[in-house]
Order: structure tokens, then sequence, then C-alpha cells
């Protein structure tokens, strides 16, 4: 793939071979993040297991957030809407809101859900499924403490799972943001990551860990990183 004149250049600032310290790494992407936006900053975590046997997944509430905006449906009944709509939801209700999804309204990034309701949601599984808005009891967007959750998410809170290759990805923030703020996201992000670590799991876990912006080549961090972090 040909890369542009201003991707080349910016790239030939980042060190082939080397292995970046995490303070190195910001410091050196928020150089090259120069876009004409605010450029999200993004992990990404090779882990040394096998994904058909093991799968990896989870949730972690980044101290500083993700800088991103997210809009959040919440599929309730009673009095449960009004707390999700205290708490922030940007829409809560029942059936009406199931009636739009049908109808093919999806503009929405993360749903949460009462229990009573699955039954209801699970019918919409091939359309939510895919597009990583199916509510997950495992990811806390299936409970009856909505308003809770609902704060959590708008607060920083984030999913992270495990794909196909055994790679990890997730937004940590993005180039405007200080970076010591940034540090304390990426550490956060890697310590939910290692507590999710498989009981099978046997050696390295963390193969390689990487940094970039929306528009930025990767740099690559030094794994040695990783054992100050779990400390």
């Amino acid at each position: 793939m040909k890369r542009s004149k201003r991707f080349r250049e910016i790239e030939s600032k980042v060190e082939k071979g080397r292995l970046y310290e995490v303070s190195s790494a910001i410091k050196l992407l928020k150089e090259l993040s120069t876009a004409k936006f605010d450029e999200a900053v993004d992990i990404s975590v090779k882990l040394e297991i096998d994904p058909k046997k093991d799968h990896v997944r989870g949730m972690v509430s980044l101290p500083y957030g993700t800088g991103k905006t997210r809009r959040i449906l919440v599929l309730a009944e009673g009095e449960k809407i009004e707390e999700a709509k205290k708490a922030g939801a940007d829409f809560a209700g029942g059936d009406e809101f199931l009636n739009r999804i049908q109808e093919g309204w999806l503009d929405f990034d993360i749903v949460i859900a009462t229990p009573e309701l699955m039954p209801k949601i699970s019918k919409f599984g091939k359309l939510l499924g895919p597009r990583g808005l199916m509510p997950n009891p495992k990811t806390g967007t299936v409970t009856q403490e909505v308003g809770k959750a609902v704060r959590e998410l708008k607060g920083g809170k984030i999913e992270f799972k495990m794909d196909k290759t055994g790679c990890v990805h997730g937004v940590v923030g993005r180039a405007s943001f200080d970076a010591d703020k940034l540090r304390e996201n990426v550490i956060q992000f890697l310590k939910e990551l290692w507590n999710a670590k498989p009981a099978g799991a046997k050696g390295t876990y963390f193969k390689s860990i990487y940094l970039s912006s929306t528009m930025s080549p990767s740099i690559k961090i030094d794994p040695k990183f990783v054992s100050e972090v779990m400390k």
C-alpha cells in the first residue's frame, strides 16, 4: 500500500527496532499527531494465547475517559426508565425503541438492558451482535442498576475483547490529552487486561504492545513496562 508523503515523514521519526518506554512513546505520539482533528489514541496488545482455546473479554474504567461522547440506549420499563434518564442516558424506554431498532434505527453506541427485557432483545441478536451492541451480563450492560451503568460508561468505562487473531484493541484517549493522563489510561487498560488473563494461559501473555493515533504509525512499547505496571 502506497503511503502519503505526510505519513512517510512522520514514520521516519519512529526508530525502527526500538522498544519505547511508555512515557517516551506518548511524547512521540503527541508530536506525530498533526492532523486537523483531535486524533484518537489506540492501544493494540497481541496476546500469547490460542484464540481457539481461550477468550479474553472484560471492562475497564479509564481514569480520564476516551475523550469521545458515546450515545447510550437503555432498554427498560417503569421506574428504571427515569433512573436511566437522570443518570444521563441519551435514550431510555422499552417497546418503542425495540420497534425503532426493528425498523433499522441504530443511532446509538452502547445498549444497557434490564434482565427482564432480554428475552425480547435476544430476537435482535443478529442485528446487534455483529455491531458489538448486544447487552451482556459479563460487561455489565445487563443489569438492574441501570443508573450506575450509565454513569460508569459515560465516565470512561469501555469494553475490550480479543479478536480471532489473539489481539485486543482499545481507545485510551485523544492526542490532546495531557501526557500523564494518557499514561494513566494506558496503565489502567493493561492492568485490567492482565486481570482478565485466562487461568490456563501460560508464559508471556503480553506478546507485544503498540500505541498509535488515528493518522500515525505504530510505536512499540518495551515489554519491561508491563512488569512495572503489575507491581
